[in-house]
């Protein structure tokens, strides 16, 4: 179908969601090889999609609409490291917070302080991916992140070759974490943790 599309060689290429009955092998092949037609394609293409690597992976440019209002757009790779919204954040990977910044401390909205390596002032906006976060049983003496919260194991469910953990409590965050050290925390629902995060790996933006 895409080769009969190109063939006319159109001004408008409109893909909507051109991957979504092809299995995750089939799929993986069939980006890869229409990446490479849309970089030969001379004209403009809008590729319609509600997989987000696939809007990574083909597109120059995204237009992220909630409930039919623009509400993101710029390059892949600005939007992966500047999500505006929770469902932006969600897609890419990202637990996001919105507060006031003073210098490396941001006060969110709902919720405690984050400490940042991004010094800043006013509204802003705190990211750090799940891989980022520790968890610990116990509280943890002598642990050198700025960051730590109490937290509860809402669910736990497997995220490729790791553990996902949902967690809630003084900051409600993901947490990605192996199978042999989700086991040996006895995780479940309704375990206590307490999660930390180094300042290092947070960060810091201007809402």
């Amino acid at each position: 179908a895409v080769a009969r599309a190109l063939a006319t060689r159109p001004r408008l290429l409109l893909l909507d969601e051109p991957l979504a009955a092809l299995d995750a092998r089939t799929r993986l092949e069939v980006r890869a090889q229409l990446r490479r037609h849309l970089a030969e394609f001379e004209a403009v293409a809008v590729l319609v999609t509600h997989d987000p690597l696939d809007a990574m992976v083909l597109a120059d440019r995204l237009v992220v609409v909630e409930h039919g209002l623009v509400v993101q757009e710029g390059t892949p790779s600005d939007i992966a490291r500047h999500p505006r919204t929770d469902y932006i954040a969600r897609l890419v990977g990202l637990n996001l917070y919105r507060g006031q910044a003073d210098g490396h401390t941001v006060r969110l909205d709902t919720g405690p302080a984050i400490t940042t390596t991004e010094e800043l002032s006013g509204p802003a906006f705190v990211a750090f991916p799940p891989g980022a976060v520790t968890l610990y049983r116990e509280r943890p003496s002598g642990s050198s992140a700025r960051n730590l919260w109490r937290c509860e194991v809402a669910g736990l469910e497997t995220h490729g070759d790791q553990i996902r953990a949902d967690l809630t409590g003084e900051l409600p965050l993901t947490a990605d974490l192996t199978t042999v050290a989700a086991s040996e925390l006895d995780l479940h629902p309704g375990a206590s943790v307490w999660a930390t995060v180094k300042a290092t790996q947070t960060h810091a933006y201007p809402a």
